[in-house]
Protein backbone atom coordinates (compact mmCIF):
# COMPACT_ATOMS: atom_id res chain seq x y z
CA UNK A 1 0.00 0.00 0.00
CA UNK A 2 0.91 3.37 -0.93
CA UNK A 3 -0.29 6.53 1.00
CA UNK A 4 -0.01 9.96 -1.38
CA UNK A 5 -0.58 12.87 0.46
CA UNK A 6 -2.29 15.88 -1.16
CA UNK A 7 -1.50 19.11 0.72
CA UNK A 8 -3.40 22.67 0.73
CA UNK A 9 -2.08 24.59 3.15
CA UNK A 10 -3.59 27.52 2.69
CA UNK A 11 -6.59 25.69 4.28
CA UNK A 12 -4.10 23.85 7.14
CA UNK A 13 -5.64 20.38 5.25
CA UNK A 14 -4.45 16.99 3.89
CA UNK A 15 -6.42 14.84 1.51
CA UNK A 16 -5.46 11.88 0.76
CA UNK A 17 -5.22 9.04 -2.11
CA UNK A 18 -4.19 5.12 -0.89
CA UNK A 19 -3.61 2.51 -3.48
CA UNK A 20 -2.32 -0.84 -4.21
CA UNK A 21 -1.20 -0.45 -7.31
CA UNK A 22 -3.95 -0.58 -9.21
CA UNK A 23 -7.18 0.23 -7.04
CA UNK A 24 -6.82 3.94 -5.14
CA UNK A 25 -9.21 4.96 -2.43
CA UNK A 26 -9.43 8.81 -1.78
CA UNK A 27 -10.00 10.12 1.73
CA UNK A 28 -11.49 13.85 2.15
CA UNK A 29 -10.66 15.48 -1.31
CA UNK A 30 -10.47 19.07 -1.55
CA UNK A 31 -12.71 20.80 -4.30
CA UNK A 32 -10.05 21.14 -7.22
CA UNK A 33 -9.91 17.64 -7.77
CA UNK A 34 -7.71 17.83 -10.57
CA UNK A 35 -5.06 17.53 -8.22
CA UNK A 36 -6.09 14.06 -7.16
CA UNK A 37 -6.49 12.58 -10.82
CA UNK A 38 -3.49 13.88 -12.30
CA UNK A 39 -1.49 11.92 -9.12
CA UNK A 40 -3.72 9.24 -9.80
CA UNK A 41 -2.74 9.33 -13.47
CA UNK A 42 0.75 9.49 -12.62
CA UNK A 43 0.62 6.37 -10.11
CA UNK A 44 -1.28 4.23 -12.81
CA UNK A 45 -3.81 3.21 -10.30
CA UNK A 46 -7.89 3.88 -11.00
CA UNK A 47 -9.93 5.89 -8.30
CA UNK A 48 -12.57 3.54 -7.14
CA UNK A 49 -13.74 4.72 -3.83
CA UNK A 50 -13.95 8.71 -2.56
CA UNK A 51 -14.69 8.35 1.16
CA UNK A 52 -15.64 11.37 3.79
CA UNK A 53 -14.27 11.32 7.79
CA UNK A 54 -17.04 13.71 8.11
CA UNK A 55 -19.08 16.48 6.70
CA UNK A 56 -16.23 19.25 6.53
CA UNK A 57 -16.45 22.57 8.09
CA UNK A 58 -13.48 24.34 6.67
CA UNK A 59 -13.48 23.47 2.70
CA UNK A 60 -16.16 22.19 0.21
CA UNK A 61 -15.17 18.80 -0.75
CA UNK A 62 -14.85 17.51 -4.17
CA UNK A 63 -15.42 14.11 -3.24
CA UNK A 64 -19.13 14.47 -4.75
CA UNK A 65 -17.75 15.74 -8.00
CA UNK A 66 -14.71 13.65 -7.88
CA UNK A 67 -16.78 10.08 -7.29
CA UNK A 68 -19.19 10.77 -10.01
CA UNK A 69 -16.15 11.87 -12.66
CA UNK A 70 -14.39 8.94 -11.79
CA UNK A 71 -17.55 6.19 -11.28
CA UNK A 72 -16.72 5.47 -7.66
CA UNK A 73 -17.98 4.23 -4.66
CA UNK A 74 -18.25 7.26 -2.99
CA UNK A 75 -18.15 6.41 1.25
CA UNK A 76 -20.25 8.71 3.50
CA UNK A 77 -21.85 7.91 6.94
CA UNK A 78 -25.88 6.80 6.90
CA UNK A 79 -26.42 9.18 9.06
CA UNK A 80 -25.18 12.13 7.48
CA UNK A 81 -28.60 13.71 5.82
CA UNK A 82 -27.10 14.26 2.58
CA UNK A 83 -28.95 15.58 -0.88
CA UNK A 84 -27.19 12.81 -3.18
CA UNK A 85 -26.73 9.31 -3.73
CA UNK A 86 -23.90 7.57 -1.77
CA UNK A 87 -22.66 4.13 -0.16
CA UNK A 88 -23.67 4.57 3.14
CA UNK A 89 -21.46 3.49 5.40
CA UNK A 90 -20.90 2.82 9.29
CA UNK A 91 -19.37 1.63 12.33
CA UNK A 92 -17.71 -1.95 11.80
CA UNK A 93 -18.38 -1.91 7.85
CA UNK A 94 -15.50 -3.30 6.07
CA UNK A 95 -14.76 -2.23 2.21
CA UNK A 96 -12.87 -4.13 -0.04
CA UNK A 97 -10.66 -1.22 -2.42
CA UNK A 98 -8.72 -3.90 -4.40
CA UNK A 99 -6.23 -5.68 -2.52
CA UNK A 100 -6.66 -3.16 0.48
CA UNK A 101 -9.51 -4.10 3.53
CA UNK A 102 -11.31 -0.84 4.99
CA UNK A 103 -12.97 -0.20 7.99
CA UNK A 104 -14.80 2.10 9.39
CA UNK A 105 -14.74 3.03 12.82
CA UNK A 106 -17.16 5.60 14.59
CA UNK A 107 -15.31 8.66 15.93
CA UNK A 108 -17.48 11.16 16.75
CA UNK A 109 -16.08 14.54 18.55
CA UNK A 110 -15.25 16.68 15.77
CA UNK A 111 -19.02 16.14 14.49
CA UNK A 112 -21.34 14.13 16.21
CA UNK A 113 -21.25 11.00 12.96
CA UNK A 114 -17.08 11.59 12.41
CA UNK A 115 -15.61 8.29 10.89
CA UNK A 116 -12.29 7.33 10.71
CA UNK A 117 -11.01 4.75 8.36
CA UNK A 118 -8.37 1.88 9.24
CA UNK A 119 -6.53 0.73 5.59
CA UNK A 120 -5.33 -2.98 6.15
CA UNK A 121 -2.46 -4.56 3.92
CA UNK A 122 -1.78 -8.25 3.71
CA UNK A 123 -3.82 -8.62 7.13
CA UNK A 124 -1.59 -6.00 9.22
CA UNK A 125 -2.89 -1.88 9.63
CA UNK A 126 -0.96 -0.25 7.37
CA UNK A 127 -2.93 3.34 8.55
CA UNK A 128 -5.68 4.83 9.99
CA UNK A 129 -7.21 7.93 8.49
CA UNK A 130 -8.60 10.11 11.44
CA UNK A 131 -10.28 13.30 9.74
CA UNK A 132 -10.62 15.83 12.66
CA UNK A 133 -10.42 13.16 15.50
CA UNK A 134 -6.70 12.49 16.33
CA UNK A 135 -4.48 14.50 14.79
CA UNK A 136 -0.84 15.10 15.35
CA UNK A 137 -0.50 16.06 19.12
CA UNK A 138 -3.91 17.49 19.34
CA UNK A 139 -7.71 16.31 18.24
CA UNK A 140 -10.18 18.30 16.19
CA UNK A 141 -12.31 21.32 18.03
CA UNK A 142 -15.04 20.54 19.29
CA UNK A 143 -17.38 23.60 19.31
CA UNK A 144 -18.24 24.00 15.79
CA UNK A 145 -21.71 22.83 16.08
CA UNK A 146 -22.39 25.21 18.87
CA UNK A 147 -21.99 26.02 22.60
CA UNK A 148 -24.97 23.55 23.05
CA UNK A 149 -23.01 20.36 21.70
CA UNK A 150 -19.45 21.08 22.99
CA UNK A 151 -19.42 19.60 26.07
CA UNK A 152 -20.77 16.13 24.53
CA UNK A 153 -18.80 16.16 22.27
CA UNK A 154 -15.72 17.30 23.99
CA UNK A 155 -16.15 14.22 25.63
CA UNK A 156 -16.92 12.08 22.56
CA UNK A 157 -13.53 13.24 21.33
CA UNK A 158 -11.53 11.80 24.08
CA UNK A 159 -13.59 8.46 23.96
CA UNK A 160 -12.86 8.51 20.28
CA UNK A 161 -9.45 8.89 20.72
CA UNK A 162 -8.93 6.26 23.04
CA UNK A 163 -10.56 3.89 21.35
CA UNK A 164 -8.41 4.40 18.07
CA UNK A 165 -5.56 3.73 21.03
CA UNK A 166 -6.99 0.89 22.08
CA UNK A 167 -8.01 -0.97 19.22
CA UNK A 168 -4.48 -0.20 17.27
CA UNK A 169 -1.42 -1.19 17.01
CA UNK A 170 1.47 1.35 18.19
CA UNK A 171 2.91 1.01 14.88
CA UNK A 172 -0.06 2.34 12.96
CA UNK A 173 0.57 5.72 11.31
CA UNK A 174 -1.84 7.72 11.54
CA UNK A 175 -2.72 10.24 8.51
CA UNK A 176 -5.20 13.16 10.08
CA UNK A 177 -6.79 16.06 7.37
CA UNK A 178 -6.58 18.91 9.85
CA UNK A 179 -3.67 19.95 12.21
CA UNK A 180 -1.27 22.00 9.19
CA UNK A 181 -2.80 25.12 9.74
CA UNK A 182 -6.73 24.46 9.77
CA UNK A 183 -9.01 26.53 12.11
CA UNK A 184 -10.51 23.03 12.91
CA UNK A 185 -7.61 21.78 15.00
CA UNK A 186 -7.42 22.40 18.53
CA UNK A 187 -4.11 23.41 18.28
CA UNK A 188 -1.78 23.20 16.04
CA UNK A 189 1.56 21.07 15.74
CA UNK A 190 4.63 21.06 13.35
CA UNK A 191 4.78 17.40 13.40
CA UNK A 192 4.47 16.01 9.87
CA UNK A 193 4.10 12.31 10.75
CA UNK A 194 3.31 9.95 13.71
CA UNK A 195 2.01 6.65 14.68
CA UNK A 196 -0.48 5.17 17.36
CA UNK A 197 2.09 4.71 20.08
CA UNK A 198 3.98 8.20 19.70
CA UNK A 199 0.37 9.91 20.35
CA UNK A 200 -0.13 7.84 23.32
CA UNK A 201 3.29 9.70 24.63
CA UNK A 202 2.54 12.83 23.93
CA UNK A 203 -0.89 13.58 23.22
CA UNK A 204 -2.16 15.57 25.98
CA UNK A 205 -5.70 13.70 24.56
CA UNK A 206 -4.56 10.46 25.80
CA UNK A 207 -2.00 11.60 28.06
CA UNK A 208 -4.88 13.50 30.54
CA UNK A 209 -7.52 12.08 31.66
CA UNK A 210 -10.99 12.72 30.27
CA UNK A 211 -11.63 16.04 32.89
CA UNK A 212 -8.64 17.35 32.38
CA UNK A 213 -8.25 17.00 28.68
CA UNK A 214 -11.88 18.72 28.17
CA UNK A 215 -10.88 21.51 30.44
CA UNK A 216 -7.50 21.76 28.52
CA UNK A 217 -9.75 21.98 25.17
CA UNK A 218 -12.36 24.52 25.88
CA UNK A 219 -9.82 27.16 27.15
CA UNK A 220 -7.90 26.76 24.06
CA UNK A 221 -10.39 27.46 21.70
CA UNK A 222 -10.70 30.73 19.76
CA UNK A 223 -13.09 32.05 16.98
CA UNK A 224 -13.08 30.31 13.82
CA UNK A 225 -13.63 31.77 10.33
CA UNK A 226 -17.40 32.89 9.49
CA UNK A 227 -17.44 31.56 6.09
CA UNK A 228 -17.19 27.71 8.02
CA UNK A 229 -21.35 28.25 8.78
CA UNK A 230 -21.60 27.95 4.61
CA UNK A 231 -19.46 25.08 4.19
CA UNK A 232 -21.70 22.24 5.69
CA UNK A 233 -25.32 23.26 3.84
CA UNK A 234 -22.77 22.88 0.49
CA UNK A 235 -21.46 19.74 1.50
CA UNK A 236 -24.47 18.10 2.27
CA UNK A 237 -26.33 19.20 -0.86
CA UNK A 238 -23.59 17.66 -3.13
CA UNK A 239 -21.01 20.05 -4.47
CA UNK A 240 -20.18 20.25 -7.82
CA UNK A 241 -16.85 21.17 -9.06
CA UNK A 242 -14.94 24.30 -9.18
CA UNK A 243 -15.83 26.59 -12.35
CA UNK A 244 -11.95 28.21 -12.73
CA UNK A 245 -12.09 29.87 -15.99
CA UNK A 246 -10.53 33.26 -15.97
CA UNK A 247 -12.78 35.96 -14.81
CA UNK A 248 -13.95 39.48 -17.09
CA UNK A 249 -11.22 41.70 -17.06
CA UNK A 250 -12.34 45.12 -15.42
CA UNK A 251 -10.99 48.75 -16.31
CA UNK A 252 -10.38 51.95 -14.41
CA UNK A 253 -14.04 52.86 -14.93
CA UNK A 254 -15.64 49.87 -13.73
CA UNK A 255 -13.11 49.22 -10.80
CA UNK A 256 -14.70 52.84 -9.26
CA UNK A 257 -18.15 52.02 -9.84
CA UNK A 258 -17.96 48.67 -8.03
CA UNK A 259 -16.20 50.34 -5.29
CA UNK A 260 -18.69 53.07 -4.83
CA UNK A 261 -21.44 50.81 -5.26
CA UNK A 262 -19.78 48.89 -1.61
CA UNK A 263 -18.47 45.89 -3.27
CA UNK A 264 -15.11 44.07 -2.39
CA UNK A 265 -11.79 45.04 -4.54
CA UNK A 266 -9.21 42.99 -3.13
CA UNK A 267 -5.34 43.85 -3.82
CA UNK A 268 -3.73 40.47 -3.84
CA UNK A 269 -0.11 41.99 -3.94
CA UNK A 270 2.04 41.96 -1.14
CA UNK A 271 1.76 45.06 1.87
CA UNK A 272 4.93 46.42 0.57
CA UNK A 273 3.49 46.92 -2.71
CA UNK A 274 -0.06 47.82 -1.40
CA UNK A 275 1.18 50.68 0.61
CA UNK A 276 3.36 52.18 -1.63
CA UNK A 277 0.23 52.59 -4.33
CA UNK A 278 -2.88 51.49 -4.15
CA UNK A 279 -6.60 52.23 -5.39
CA UNK A 280 -8.57 54.04 -3.09
CA UNK A 281 -11.24 51.78 -1.42
CA UNK A 282 -9.56 48.77 -2.23
CA UNK A 283 -8.42 46.47 0.59
CA UNK A 284 -5.32 44.53 0.97
CA UNK A 285 -5.35 40.53 1.11
CA UNK A 286 -1.99 39.68 0.37
CA UNK A 287 -1.83 36.58 -1.96
CA UNK A 288 -0.12 34.36 0.81
CA UNK A 289 -1.14 30.80 2.88
CA UNK A 290 -3.78 33.27 5.13
CA UNK A 291 -5.63 34.81 1.95
CA UNK A 292 -8.65 32.43 1.18
CA UNK A 293 -9.24 31.96 5.31
CA UNK A 294 -9.72 36.26 6.02
CA UNK A 295 -10.89 36.89 2.64
CA UNK A 296 -13.55 34.36 3.27
CA UNK A 297 -13.72 35.29 7.11
CA UNK A 298 -14.36 38.96 6.22
CA UNK A 299 -16.15 39.11 3.22
CA UNK A 300 -20.44 39.32 3.80
CA UNK A 301 -21.34 36.17 2.35
CA UNK A 302 -22.67 36.99 -1.48
CA UNK A 303 -20.90 40.29 -1.78
CA UNK A 304 -19.45 40.47 -5.77
CA UNK A 305 -15.45 40.27 -5.52
CA UNK A 306 -12.92 41.60 -7.90
CA UNK A 307 -9.48 40.86 -7.42
CA UNK A 308 -5.97 42.87 -8.83
CA UNK A 309 -3.45 41.34 -9.51
CA UNK A 310 0.38 41.57 -10.73
CA UNK A 311 -0.58 38.88 -13.47
CA UNK A 312 -3.16 36.57 -14.67
CA UNK A 313 -1.42 33.32 -12.97
CA UNK A 314 -1.75 35.65 -9.19
CA UNK A 315 -5.26 35.87 -10.32
CA UNK A 316 -5.71 31.79 -10.86
CA UNK A 317 -4.04 31.14 -7.92
CA UNK A 318 -6.58 33.30 -5.80
CA UNK A 319 -9.65 32.05 -7.80
CA UNK A 320 -8.11 28.40 -7.15
CA UNK A 321 -8.07 29.06 -3.46
CA UNK A 322 -11.14 31.10 -2.78
CA UNK A 323 -13.13 27.76 -5.48
CA UNK A 324 -12.14 25.59 -2.55
CA UNK A 325 -14.28 27.53 0.03
CA UNK A 326 -17.20 28.19 -1.88
CA UNK A 327 -16.27 31.11 -3.68
CA UNK A 328 -17.13 30.14 -7.14
CA UNK A 329 -17.11 33.24 -9.68
CA UNK A 330 -15.62 36.67 -9.49
CA UNK A 331 -17.23 39.61 -10.71
CA UNK A 332 -14.50 40.71 -12.60
CA UNK A 333 -10.33 41.33 -12.48
CA UNK A 334 -7.25 43.73 -13.40
CA UNK A 335 -3.76 42.85 -13.52
CA UNK A 336 -0.92 45.26 -14.10
CA UNK A 337 -0.06 48.13 -12.33
CA UNK A 338 -2.39 50.29 -9.71
CA UNK A 339 -1.78 53.55 -11.75
CA UNK A 340 -3.62 51.54 -14.52
CA UNK A 341 -6.77 50.38 -11.96
CA UNK A 342 -6.90 54.39 -10.50
CA UNK A 343 -6.96 56.08 -13.41
CA UNK A 344 -7.68 59.78 -13.70
CA UNK A 345 -8.34 59.74 -9.72
CA UNK A 346 -4.50 58.58 -9.17
CA UNK A 347 -3.24 55.86 -6.28
CA UNK A 348 -3.08 56.79 -2.66
CA UNK A 349 0.01 55.16 -0.63
CA UNK A 350 -0.57 54.27 3.29
CA UNK A 351 2.29 54.08 5.85
CA UNK A 352 3.85 51.65 7.03
CA UNK A 353 6.11 51.60 10.36
CA UNK A 354 7.78 49.07 13.42
CA UNK A 355 7.07 49.49 16.81
CA UNK A 356 10.10 51.72 17.86
CA UNK A 357 8.24 54.20 15.82
CA UNK A 358 5.07 53.99 17.35
CA UNK A 359 6.95 54.22 20.48
CA UNK A 360 8.17 57.56 19.88
CA UNK A 361 5.01 58.14 18.22
CA UNK A 362 3.49 57.89 21.99
CA UNK A 363 6.50 59.66 23.58
CA UNK A 364 6.33 62.75 21.26
CA UNK A 365 2.99 63.39 23.08
CA UNK A 366 1.76 64.97 20.07
CA UNK A 367 -1.89 63.78 19.87
CA UNK A 368 -1.50 60.45 21.27
CA UNK A 369 -2.04 57.56 18.59
CA UNK A 370 -4.74 55.06 18.59
CA UNK A 371 -2.92 52.21 19.16
CA UNK A 372 -5.45 48.99 17.46
CA UNK A 373 -4.67 45.17 18.38
CA UNK A 374 -6.21 42.89 15.89
CA UNK A 375 -5.44 39.84 17.37
CA UNK A 376 -7.28 36.82 18.24
CA UNK A 377 -8.89 36.97 21.97
CA UNK A 378 -5.93 34.38 23.19
CA UNK A 379 -3.46 36.66 21.37
CA UNK A 380 -4.27 39.59 23.21
CA UNK A 381 -4.68 37.60 26.79
CA UNK A 382 -1.32 36.48 26.49
CA UNK A 383 -0.05 40.43 26.33
CA UNK A 384 -0.89 43.40 24.64
CA UNK A 385 0.14 46.65 24.49
CA UNK A 386 -0.81 49.17 27.57
CA UNK A 387 -4.08 51.15 26.37
CA UNK A 388 -4.47 49.32 23.14
CA UNK A 389 -7.77 48.92 21.88
CA UNK A 390 -8.29 45.43 20.99
CA UNK A 391 -10.84 44.29 18.18
CA UNK A 392 -9.98 41.09 16.65
CA UNK A 393 -9.85 41.47 12.68
CA UNK A 394 -12.94 39.78 12.18
CA UNK A 395 -15.13 41.63 13.87
CA UNK A 396 -13.74 44.95 12.81
CA UNK A 397 -16.11 45.20 9.59
CA UNK A 398 -18.26 46.30 12.05
CA UNK A 399 -16.67 48.10 14.69
CA UNK A 400 -14.60 50.58 12.80
CA UNK A 401 -17.15 53.45 14.26
CA UNK A 402 -16.25 52.28 17.88
CA UNK A 403 -12.70 53.60 17.41
CA UNK A 404 -11.75 56.76 18.97
CA UNK A 405 -10.60 59.64 16.88
CA UNK A 406 -7.49 59.62 16.11
CA UNK A 407 -4.92 58.10 14.11
CA UNK A 408 -4.65 54.79 14.08
CA UNK A 409 -1.78 52.64 14.35
CA UNK A 410 -2.80 49.30 13.53
CA UNK A 411 -0.50 45.96 14.31
CA UNK A 412 -1.23 42.22 14.69
CA UNK A 413 1.76 39.55 15.31
CA UNK A 414 3.55 39.77 12.16
CA UNK A 415 2.24 42.50 10.16
CA UNK A 416 -0.12 40.86 7.60
CA UNK A 417 -3.59 41.29 9.53
CA UNK A 418 -2.81 44.48 10.10
CA UNK A 419 -2.35 45.33 6.94
CA UNK A 420 -5.76 44.00 6.29
CA UNK A 421 -6.91 45.99 8.52
CA UNK A 422 -5.65 49.16 7.95
CA UNK A 423 -6.74 49.20 4.17
CA UNK A 424 -9.98 48.66 5.83
CA UNK A 425 -9.75 51.40 7.78
CA UNK A 426 -8.02 53.81 5.09
CA UNK A 427 -11.12 52.89 3.30
CA UNK A 428 -13.52 54.63 5.44
CA UNK A 429 -11.41 57.51 5.58
CA UNK A 430 -9.51 56.76 8.64
CA UNK A 431 -5.67 58.16 8.95
CA UNK A 432 -3.78 55.36 9.45
CA UNK A 433 -0.11 53.52 9.90
CA UNK A 434 0.40 49.51 9.49
CA UNK A 435 3.13 48.11 12.13
CA UNK A 436 4.95 46.13 9.80
CA UNK A 437 6.92 44.55 13.00
CA UNK A 438 6.57 41.16 14.94
CA UNK A 439 5.07 41.85 18.15
CA UNK A 440 7.96 39.67 20.16
CA UNK A 441 10.02 43.28 18.85
CA UNK A 442 7.48 45.74 20.49
CA UNK A 443 8.69 45.67 24.35
CA UNK A 444 12.37 45.67 23.29
CA UNK A 445 11.26 48.56 21.40
CA UNK A 446 10.29 50.34 24.98
CA UNK A 447 6.54 49.78 24.86
CA UNK A 448 4.81 48.64 28.09
CA UNK A 449 3.23 45.30 27.76
CA UNK A 450 0.13 44.00 30.13
CA UNK A 451 -1.54 40.79 30.43
CA UNK A 452 -5.08 39.87 31.28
Amino acid sequence: MEVLPIETPALGDRSYLVHDGEAALVIDPQRDTDRVTALAADAGVRITHVAETHVHNDYVTGGFALARAARASYLVNVDDPVGFDRTPVSDGDAVEVGGMRVRVLATPGHTYTHLAYVVEAGGDVAGVFTGGSLLYGSTGRTDLLGPGATPALSRAQWASAHRLARELPDTAPIFPTHGFGSFCSATQSAATSSTIGQEKLANPVLTLDERAYVESLLAGLDAWPAYYAHMAPANLAGPAGPDLSPPRPADAAELRRRIEAGEWVVDLRDRIAFAAGHVPGTFSIPLDQRFATYLGWLIPWGTPLTLLGDSPEQIAWAQRELARIGIDRLAAAATGRPETWAGERGVASMRLAKFGDLAAAMDAGEGRPVVLDVRRRLEWVESHIAGAVHIPLHELPGKIAELPPGDVWVHCESGYRSTVAASMLAARGRRVVGIDDDFASAAAAGLALEHS
